[in-house]
């Protein structure tokens, strides 16, 4: 989707944090944004902070754990922009804490919202994109946790990687039908997320954990990247079809090793030329090439 002006986006969780900072940058490019949240004070912060009520700009509620309330969502931006091209499956919640503390009801919360909120977004918007057939484009928000899991953050950690897997399957399904598929892998950004639990509905009551809050977006270090910066890179990964959108260089030491541990756990004997012949789309996927020339172009 090199060129957006003119196009429509969706973005749930889009304002406050990483999701303002994309939905600044599209509307900035030129795209009509639809914003869907679910906290009614972030929502009019966001519409000022964006310039106002404007042609170009959508701000409704949305609980992204509502399959009927997307569809609904999705008929409003089509009804007010026409078709839809975007879809940024932003919105995301964590806890953190010993697993072990973990209550079902943080398991059913986290996993409603950071995985089967995309997969509602899918339902709703992917059927459109597909039936207009003029491209599209679909971003969904991981997070480096889900590369480099780490202790104390393991239902997060589930739905992260979950969002990463599924992005580099509906990559190699999607792009030959003109829809481009990127995960977003922020690592330290300035945003609210470690107060989410603010937006914790009552049908989620019973955490195992202690709700203490973090500290907010203003609170944090200056040497945290800001949303901005990580919507402007969110821009150009759009636009350059990237499939990988990563913010920090930091995490190469980890990803290395994360890589070399994997291929040192092969096992270590020859390998079979029927299994090979027979099951090569799931021995090897020509995305990954093909994003390593994409990355190389675009540096």
């Amino acid at each position: 989707m090199q060129n957006l002006a003119g196009k429509t986006a969706i973005i749930t969780g889009g304002a406050s944090g990483i999701g303002l900072g994309i939905s600044r940058a599209l509307l900035a490019a030129g795209m009509n944004v639809a914003i869907g949240d679910v906290q009614a004070d972030a929502m009019e912060r966001a519409t000022a902070a964006l310039g106002g009520e404007q042609e170009g700009l959508l701000v409704a509620h949305l609980d992204v754990t509502d399959r009927e309330a997307f569809a609904r969502f999705a008929d409003a931006v089509e009804a007010r922009f026409g078709n839809i091209h975007l879809l940024a499956n932003n919105a995301g919640v964590v806890v953190s804490g010993p697993i072990q503390q973990a209550s079902a009801s943080d398991w059913d919360w986290v996993i409603d919202v950071n995985l089967r909120g995309p997969v509602n977004g899918l339902l709703a918007v992917l059927p459109r994109i597909l039936a207009h057939g003029e491209g599209g484009h679909i971003l969904n928000t991981a997070s480096t946790s889900g590369l480099l899991p780490h202790a104390g953050a393991g239902i997060y950690v589930t739905t992260k990687a979950g969002l990463i897997g599924m992005s580099e399957s509906l990559r190699s399904e999607l792009e030959p039908q003109g829809v481009m598929v990127s995960v977003l892998c922020p690592g330290p950004v300035r945003s609210d997320i470690s107060n989410a639990t603010r937006n914790r509905p009552d049908n989620y009551t019973g955490s195992g954990y202690v709700a203490t809050g973090g500290p907010t977006a203003e609170q944090l270090p200056d040497w945290m990247m800001g949303a901005d910066e990580v919507g402007e890179l969110v821009r150009r990964g759009i636009e350059q079809d990237w499939l990988y959108i990563l913010t920090h260089n930091e995490h190469r030491r980890g990803l290395e090793a994360r890589a070399n541990a994997i291929l040192a756990a092969l096992p270590d004997r020859p390998e079979n030329p029927d299994l090979n012949a027979s099951m090569t789309p799931t021995l090897y996927n020509p995305i990954f090439a093909a994003e390593i020339e994409r990355q190389r172009n675009s540096h």
